[in-house]
């Protein structure tokens, strides 16, 4: 795999782990004796990543401070300022673009996801796709969906349980139900499909783009996965990483 730029989404609010996010953003709390962001940097560093932008909101001045004194963990860092506003991963992703346009695929990946499965293979199967994206999903309980082709693997459009809404971007008989994992591959062609808005998902980009361009799933259920964004998952984290499973 080729040296890749990534995007790590770090301004939430962090109202799901609360106390732990009284004095502290998400991306700073502690699981296995390293922060959160720590972990998906070094497994960026992993996987090739050698510049990354990481966008901030809640306690921004501490996540710069940290990084600081950590020397950005010997990889080249830019901050993607939304002290003003928090965006949401669509609006955060556009505000980031001059750090991100190019030729070269980039790697997205929100900062409370602990999983193990393999970046550069994913990264280099989108490559062979020529995607404008490739999803990491698989198969657990939530309430909202993405869809795709049983035949093609890609993306077809999306459906909330629980309201019983259903978008489509593409026709497709009998779609698979999957859950998003927090983590994509993108190509800088993601930008023409952005919304006018400031704040918006991520979410209606990848469908609009989808009924023109190729959106792929890429399939890891043989893998741990944990959003490790809710206060009981971080005994679950903590566990797993006890387990001495390397990241």
């Amino acid at each position: 795999m080729s040296t890749v730029k990534a995007m790590i989404f770090a301004a939430g609010l962090g109202t799901r782990l609360r106390p732990h996010t009284n004095d502290r953003p998400k991306a700073l709390v502690e699981v296995g004796g390293k922060t959160l962001l720590q972990h998906v940097i070094e497994r960026l560093k992993k996987a090739g990543v050698t510049e990354v932008i990481i966008n901030v909101h809640h306690f921004a001045d501490k996540v710069e401070n940290y990084l600081k004194s950590k020397d950005n963990f010997g990889v080249k860092i830019h901050i993607s300022d939304e002290r003003d506003l928090l965006l949401e991963t669509g609006g955060g992703l556009k505000k980031a673009r001059k750090y991100l346009d190019g030729d070269a695929p980039f790697i997205v990946h929100n900062t409370d996801i602990l999983t193990d499965f393999d970046l550069t293979k994913m990264y280099a199967e989108s490559l062979n796709n020529q995607a404008i994206a490739t999803l990491a999903v698989r198969h657990r309980e939530t309430s909202r969906y993405l869809l795709f082709s049983n035949r093609t693997k890609k993306l077809t459009g999306w459906k909330n349980i629980k309201t019983g809404e259903v978008k489509s971007a593409r026709r497709a008989k009998n779609p698979h139900s999957l859950a998003f994992s927090g983590v994509s591959v993108l190509h800088p062609r993601i930008f023409d499909f952005m919304l006018e808005e400031d704040a918006f998902s991520i979410i209606p980009v990848l469908l609009k783009a989808a009924k023109t361009e190729n959106i792929f799933s890429y399939q890891h259920d043989d893998s741990f996965w944990l959003d490790v964004g809710k206060l009981p998952a971080l005994a679950e984290a903590e566990a797993f990483l006890k387990s001495k499973i390397i990241l």
